[in-house]
């Protein structure tokens, strides 16, 4: 499953395309399939490809986010488990003290039994590698060697052994060896055929170091190298990723794979500047592969002893998983060595056990969730057997641990890091984000122990908290509202349907008490909006006008209460072992809140008194807690409450656009950082310009969030999580799908011992926010997140600056942050691979600023005519307008008392021209009505070309324009002050008047007819509605597809396979609908219909799509 993130630019759909019958020699003058009557089919289909821009068809891979698959591997469930009493047969004949001893294997099966883990696994039957297998990766006179030594006497082994560097042999080793083979091959197979969800492989004797045709360092076949080329053959899989985390570098499987860029193979492991065995320079972190592989081998050397759990954890969310999450493996094999465990006595590490299974729930993100880990080293008994108990626990779903100190990585382990980033650097765009130039150092915000004690259960608990109650609080005067009821009913729902709910415990909602509230609120704030409930309509309303953005009506003290009671339950039903993690589906939201006052549609901040409420009831001193908030608009009521304070860490990453958009104010600027004691703990990550999706939150997690809350250490995770950074949302303008949250859903997983807690906040598209919560619910049930889009695009250079500007912020607070790249290896790019600029060949994506280039013109050698290529050039010309510039005029952003609201401005009337002409005509906009286009840096251009606009669902940042009867993203445009996160009652209508000249005469897009003699042949919709995501019922085609109005049956379009054009001329139903853009098509007229008849297909339509209605028919 796929889903994709628009690059800039592709906001402006291209001229919509009928499904219309191919034409009979009938010239028209409404497109150039009249001017040939006798033009083919093909040649129809190669003109409507050419229209389409890169950016459209990119923006196509996103069609699969509209028909989420929440339980892809749903399928695959279980741990697999594979050991035989076999591999304790493989001994030292004449060392009987040897480390590498079959007591390794018979102690960590006893702990496993210990820590009750062996009956939650499934046991896979190992079984023996043929010669076919072994031969992947060794030489076929290497297999013929150890096969013999099945019959050799004592002294000839010993011989033999002593010929390589650290082996031993004995006469069953060869059976031992196939069986260890075999035995990782078995998980392979059945995690990729989804019979396990991942696997463990507790077998000897170890693998990595052994090479095509040498035995070396207790090695004899190279278990993991040999089961990576096994899943390429066998199961046809093009990316694997080894992580090999024993502390001696697996040589033997670098060599095998240096030169392919199909393994990308990563290596943590002692070098002490080559001292420490195998004593190889190219152990280190400057070889990267060679070849076509330049760039797949990951050497992280550490160079001295005693790195710890802070080392390791950093290392993975600085390097292996921007990295890995770049790459998109298909399968992640681990060279699981535990001799850098605590204790082991070759290694000289601090490992802890706790710290495996959070390396391992890192791991379980990738390749969604196929995993196999197979044993390596490892010589402390008890050390590794509890670090494979861990990571089964990990594997099985059990939360993650609490950290170990220390949690800020060591200079030693930074430097390591820093030399390894700097390597790769030139070879992935996830390692460019950092720019790595002088970073100010400070006094470290000092961690303290969460005095708690581990989590030792495997299955992990889902709370669930919701009441329709809350669904009483409403508009009385706007219906269309964004901030309606059905918000928490429609996720709820999706929650039912996908059986979720059935899965997590359910928390009883109930009612905060006003000493509850008096935590984070005035004591006047608290006595106005309870006076609201027996106030009368009139002067409810009067009294919302007061505060920016907020509606009131006689329930919305009591569903308000709701809220913040229901997130008391969860977090109490959490810290107190009941549950392992949570999920709040509440409304009002509540981050905008301040303490004396209601702000940007929210009463109590829900969050920010869960807070105050865990640290009440918590055991420990002070609970240290983190709130990560996730909604595109800034949190301002939550920073305000609690900049001093550092035992809350309050992370917001939000749309900021140079403090223009909502809540408009300076204090959600990176460069906020908090007061006193805290300062460091206030985090913003603020996004200017561009759309953000995946890649740019997993950027800034991987760069900022997570080592800053990884050193934080908090002992409670709350997520103001709102969605309206989705992809679809009309408020927030972004790109973030539902396998976006999901991921970064399960990075915070690994904090605070897993308790997690998710509490809805904004979010407008009720698809998206149904999707997008449900999708974090899966996770926090245990089920792996879903694989991003293939390639990953790199994250915006916007996105990238914003990142180092939070890393130059915060590194004087945060040692993690301190990773440095020195400047010449910046420098010797010839070009970084950000999204949004042009690359050195030209084959970048458009830039924000790139606004003036021209349309590429058609390759040559093909017959173009003058028409065509105007529309080519129209399409481009919309394709590239940039509509998110600040103008010259801008106005700073200025701070103001009540949730940093901006001041309300008048909304100046601009013209924009680009091939097309877009006319601002409305009544004048009052100061009140509107926010200043001047200084809104990213306003949409929504385009009503029909009669029937999707009134109160702006695409007001983001920047969306349909082309169509309905438009798609709203037909209002205008950043809207007076509502929170630039919405507001529509004020204004846009016209897009795009003049083509055909013959003499303009041809406008879009011309539909109110009535048509075929209006008879529409029949009322199914009782399932109309699911505006099904694919061709004949080719199975998502790409452009139109629903019968007369049989509901579902066909491509004229420029795909034409299969609805055959329905049509077969069946003789004339009326059709299009999933692309709602419009409706008569085959008779020969032209688009609009009228009061295909109000109800619209609308049921409309909001399969977006989620909400269209306005009433007028």
């Amino acid at each position: 499953m796929q889903s994709g993130s628009d690059p800039p630019g592709c906001e402006l759909k291209s001229v919509r395309r009928s499904p219309r019958l191919s034409p009979q020699g009938v010239s028209s003058d409404k497109g150039d399939e009249g001017k040939k009557g006798g033009s083919s089919l093909q040649e129809a289909k190669r003109r409507g490809r050419m229209e389409k821009s890169r950016e459209e068809r990119e923006d196509e891979l996103g069609v699969k986010l509209r028909q989420l698959d929440l339980s892809s591997r749903s399928a695959a469930s279980g741990t697999g488990l594979v050991y035989t009493e076999t591999f304790t047969h493989h001994k030292n004949l004449w060392d009987l003290s040897h480390p590498e001893s079959p007591d390794r294997v018979t102690t960590i099966m006893k702990e496993l039994e210990r820590q009750e883990l062996l009956s939650h696994c499934i046991r896979v039957e190992p079984r023996e590698a043929t010669e076919e297998e072994l031969l992947l990766a060794h030489m076929k006179h290497y297999v013929d060697l150890m096969k013999s030594t099945q019959t050799m006497s004592e002294s000839e082994l010993h011989t033999l052994s002593d010929k390589y560097d650290s082996v031993y042999l004995h006469p069953e080793s060869f059976q031992v060896c196939v069986l260890a083979v075999g035995s990782v091959l078995q998980l392979v197979d059945q995690v990729m055929t989804s019979e396990l969800r991942n696997g463990f492989a507790v077998v000897r004797p170890p693998g990595h170091h052994a090479q095509c045709n040498e035995s070396n360092g207790f090695c004899i076949f190279n278990n993991v190298a040999i089961a990576a080329r096994y899943a390429q053959t066998r199961h046809n899989i093009s990316r694997v990723l080894i992580v090999d985390w024993d502390v001696h570098h697996g040589q033997g499987i670098q060599y095998l794979f240096q030169e392919d860029p199909s393994v990308l193979y990563f290596s943590v492991h002692r070098f002490e500047q080559g001292s420490f065995w195998p004593h190889l320079p190219e152990s280190g972190s400057h070889f990267v592969g060679s070849g076509q592989g330049e760039g797949r081998n990951i050497n992280l050397p550490w160079n001295q002893t005693g790195m710890t759990d802070a080392d390791y954890i950093s290392a993975f969310q600085q390097l292996l998983l921007p990295v890995a999450h770049e790459f998109q493996p298909q399968l992640v094999l681990v060279s699981a060595g535990f001799d850098a465990a605590v204790g082991d006595q070759k290694g000289e590490m601090c490992v802890s056990p706790q710290c495996f299974h959070v390396l391992t729930h890192m791991l379980m993100s990738l390749a969604e969730g196929r995993l196999v880990l197979a044993l390596e080293g490892g010589y402390n008994l008890q050390s590794t057997a509890e670090g494979v108990a861990a990571c089964v626990r990990a594997l099985l779903g059990g939360a993650c641990p609490l950290l170990t100190l220390p949690t800020a990585p060591s200079d030693s382990a930074l430097q390591s890091i820093s030399q390894t980033v700097a390597a790769l650097y030139p070879h992935w765009a996830s390692l460019q984000v950092l720019e790595g130039g002088p970073l100010a150092e400070g006094t470290n915000n000092e961690e303290s122990a969460q005095k708690t004690s581990p989590t030792l259960s495997v299955a992990t608990t889902t709370g669930l908290v919701y009441d329709e109650r809350m669904m009483e609080h409403l508009n009385m005067w706007d219906r269309h509202h964004p901030e309606q009821p059905q918000r928490i009913f429609k996720i709820f729902s999706k929650h039912q349907q996908l059986g979720l709910v059935d899965r997590c415990q359910r928390i009883p909602a109930r009612l905060a008490t006003e000493e509850e509230l008096a935590m984070c609120h005035s004591v006047h704030h608290i006595e106005q909006m309870k006076a609201t409930t027996v106030m009368k309509p009139r002067d409810l309303n009067k009294l919302g006008n007061e505060f920016n953005s907020i509606y009131i009506n006689n329930q919305s003290f009591q569903s308000a209460l709701l809220a913040a009671g229901s997130c008391f339950n969860a977090v109490e039903t959490i810290l107190t072992g009941q549950v392992s993690n949570g999920v709040a589906i509440v409304r009002p939201p509540g981050h905008h809140a301040e303490r004396d006052s209601p702000c940007g549609f929210c009463f109590f901040n829900t969050a920010a008194l869960a807070a105050r409420y865990a640290q009440k009831i918590s055991n420990q001193p002070l609970l240290r807690v983190l709130i990560l908030d996730w909604d595109v608009h800034h949190g301002n009521g939550t920073q305000h409450m609690f900049e001093d304070d550092d035992s809350v860490l309050y992370v917001s990453l939000h749309r900021y656009d140079n403090g223009t958009f909502f809540p408009s104010s300076e204090d959600a600027a990176p460069g906020r950082v908090g007061v006193a004691k805290g300062a460091g703990f206030n985090v913003n990550v603020a996004w200017n310009g561009g759309r953000m999706g995946d890649s740019d939150y997993l950027a800034a997690f991987h760069r900022v969030v997570m080592p800053i809350a990884t050193e934080f250490n908090p002992g409670l995770v709350l997520v103001s999580a709102g969605f309206d950074a989705a992809r679809g949302d009309p408020l927030g303008g972004y790109n973030v799908t539902p396998e976006g949250y999901a991921h970064l859903t399960h990075l915070l997983m690994s904090l605070a011992g897993g308790r997690v807690l998710l509490i809805l906040e904004g979010g407008y598209n009720l698809s998206s926010i149904s999707d997008s919560m449900a999708m974090c619910t899966t996770v926090l049930l245990g089920d792996p997140p879903p694989s991003l889009v293939t390639p990953l695009p790199p994250p915006h250079h916007s996105a990238v600056a914003t990142i180092n500007e939070v890393i130059r912020q915060h590194a004087p607070y945060w040692r993690s942050l301190r990773i440095h790249i020195p400047e010449s290896v910046r420098a010797s790019l010839p070009s970084l691979k950000h999204r949004g600029k042009r690359s050195s060949k030209g084959k970048g994506r458009r830039s924000e600023e790139s606004t003036t280039d021209k349309p590429p013109l058609p390759p040559s050698g093909q017959d173009v005519t003058t028409a065509d290529r105007s529309l080519e050039q129209l399409t481009q010309g919309l394709a590239s307008l940039d509509i998110s510039h600040t103008l010259s005029n801008h106005t700073p952003a200025t701070s103001t008392p009540v949730g940093g609201a901006r001041p309300k401005v008048r909304l100046s009337e601009e013209k924009v021209t680009c091939e097309v002409e877009v006319k601002a005509e409305s009544s004048e906009v009052t100061p009140e009505q509107s926010q200043s286009a001047e200084s809104m840096q990213s306003q949409a251009v929504a385009v009503a070309a029909g009669n029937e606009a999707a009134a109160g669902n702006e695409a007001a940042a983001g920047n969306e324009a349909a082309a169509g009867n309905e438009a798609a993203a709203g037909a209002e445009a205008g950043p809207e002050a007076e509502g929170a996160c630039g919405w507001s009652k529509p004020q204004r209508a846009l016209e897009l008047t795009c003049e083509v000249q055909m013959d003499g005469a303009p041809m406008f897009v879009v011309d539909p007819l109110s009535w048509c003699p075929h209006l008879d042949a529409v029949k009322p919709l199914p009782p399932s509605g109309i699911d505006v995501f099904r694919s061709c019922q004949d080719c199975g085609s998502e790409a452009e597809n139109w629903i019968c109005l007369t049989c509901h049956q579902v066909f491509c379009g004229r420029y795909v396979n034409e299969h609805m054009v055959t329905h049509g001329a077969v069946s003789e139903h004339p009326m059709v609908l299009s999933f692309c853009d709602l419009s409706v098509w008569c085959y008779l007229c020969e032209a688009y219909i609009h009228n009061q008849i295909l109000f109800e297909a619209k609308n049921a339509a409309h909001c399969a799509k977006f989620g909400e209605e269209i306005p009433p028919w007028s």
